[in-house]
């Protein structure tokens, strides 16, 4: 069992039809048929939407992403329109809605790995593959590989597991030609997201980006190269072998699998809400990852 602890009422804005609560967001379509993205500050761990928000994280993703898609501009279109607040829409959606493109969403999440940890790893250990790619012995949590590769998943319901799958089996859901552009178009932004954190002392461990179609032309989509989709490590704290300090929400997690907690992540009972201090280190790591990839001071 998973899901939210407690699932939030959208707001309802003239104008503005709901059409999905997610994770994290909340989509909405306008009269013109473009899609209204508004970023909350929930926050997810272990398949669960938890009951305590981080404040300003929805801000610092949603302005962290528009910083990105400005990097990435030369080498794949994005399906934002404008950043202007809808008609009617509450103050506190400022700086956290993106009016969007609606795109013909291609069903994967585009994973890029240059190092491997999480779900990579356990499948490494089991038997030298990731995503059946094979991998050489000797790797352990934390290292970087020969190369980046591409892990595609399927995407998964709110409270359920995204599934790795091979890219074989990508090309049979949505075509050989489809898969071929994902596959490039993934590593092209990985690539790119890759070389601009080194330059700011990051290491971007592994990503995840969304996909559509305007037409013929394939469109980056969703958030970029966040601390919600990306692992960011401190480059001059990495030491493979063990898990790495990160620019996520480690610290959350860290504390609902701690004693202090009391929560037992095996049972179905959800989890607690958290204290304070824990919601404080978890948002000034957002904010430092934001500080340190955009070169701008938070406001």
């Amino acid at each position: 069992m998973s899901g939210f602890v407690e699932k939030p009422e959208p707001i309802q804005v003239p104008g503005l039809v709901h059409l999905h609560t997610g994770k994290v967001r909340e989509l909405y379509q306008n009269e013109a048929g473009d899609l209204v993205m508004v970023a909350s500050d929930r926050i997810s761990a272990f398949d669960w939407v938890l009951p305590t928000e981080i404040p300003d994280k929805g801000r610092v993703l949603t302005q962290l992403s528009l910083w990105w898609f400005d990097q990435l501009a030369d080498l794949i279109p994005n399906h934002v329109l404008s950043t202007e607040l809808p008609a009617g829409a509450p103050a506190d959606w400022e700086g956290r809605t993106l009016v969007c493109k609606s795109l013909q969403m291609v069903p994967v999440e585009c994973v890029a790995r240059g190092y491997l940890t999480g779900s990579g790893l356990v499948e490494y250990n089991e038997s030298r593959t990731v995503c059946g790619l094979a991998l050489p012995e000797g790797l352990v949590d934390g290292s970087e590989l020969p190369a980046p590769i591409f892990t595609p998943a399927t995407k998964a319901a709110v409270g359920e597991h995204d599934e790795n799958v091979s890219y074989e089996e990508v090309a049979r859901q949505v075509g050989a030609d489809t898969a071929a552009r994902l596959r490039q178009a993934t590593l092209a932004v990985y690539f790119r997201g890759r070389d601009i954190a080194r330059d700011r002392g990051i290491i971007l461990a592994d990503t995840k980006f969304e996909f559509g179609f305007d037409g013929d032309a394939l469109v980056l989509a969703d958030e970029v190269l966040t601390a919600d989709s990306s692992r960011f490590w401190p480059a001059d704290e990495w030491q493979p072998g063990r898990a790495q300090p990160s620019y996520d929400k480690q610290y959350v997690r860290d504390w609902l699998t701690s004693a202090e907690s009391g929560w037992d992540r095996k049972s179905e009972q959800p989890p607690p809400a958290l204290p304070q201090q824990v919601v404080d280190a978890t948002r000034a790591k957002y904010v430092e990852a934001y500080e340190r990839l955009t070169g701008t001071s938070w406001s």
